[in-house]
């Protein structure tokens, strides 16, 4: 089963200054911290922020070429947590047919934005990121940066925000 989930906030992680996409589960108070790339960063900040570009990112190409070519974008799912990187598969219709189509997590959600479609994370993936949580490493553990991560505020969000 999936787990819906919307964008929280858009962050600096305080320990390696690396951008942190949070998603939070619209159930609960479960979030799900993923790190992304700058140029990724980017892209979710201006759609989130509604900041319009002189011209169209890959993110913006990608939308238009599933418009002209009569599809739809469904959903995106956040299907496997391997090695420390997420994997998700966008679901697009084109002509009554499904189709699959492989993603990284920071693109597929950059799109899902552009298109206003709904962002899932696999429940299979949310309890492993619990359970890699506890693995021992210099700084705070992942599961102690979930659980600050789950106390943030919208205050504390703008402060880090990028």
């Amino acid at each position: 089963m999936d787990v819906e989930m919307r964008i929280r906030g858009l962050m600096l992680d305080p320990n390696t200054n690396m951008p942190i996409v949070v998603l939070k589960d619209v159930g609960s108070d479960t979030v799900l911290p993923i790190w992304v790339g700058i140029y990724e960063a980017n892209a979710i900040f201006n759609e989130v922020e509604k900041q319009a570009r002189p011209r169209p990112v890959i993110h913006d190409l990608t939308r238009m070429l599933i418009h002209y070519m009569n599809g739809r974008l469904d959903r995106v799912v956040i299907t496997e947590l391997r090695d420390d990187t997420f994997f998700a598969v966008l679901w697009l219709t084109q002509n009554g047919e499904t189709v699959t189509v492989d993603a990284r997590p920071s693109d597929a959600i950059a799109l899902a934005l552009r298109v206003d479609c709904p962002i899932y994370v696999a429940e299979p993936v949310l309890a492993m990121a619990r359970v890699n949580s506890n693995g021992s490493s210099e700084g705070p553990s992942a599961e102690q940066l979930r659980k600050w991560l789950e106390g943030l505020n919208d205050e504390d969000l703008g402060r880090y925000k990028m």
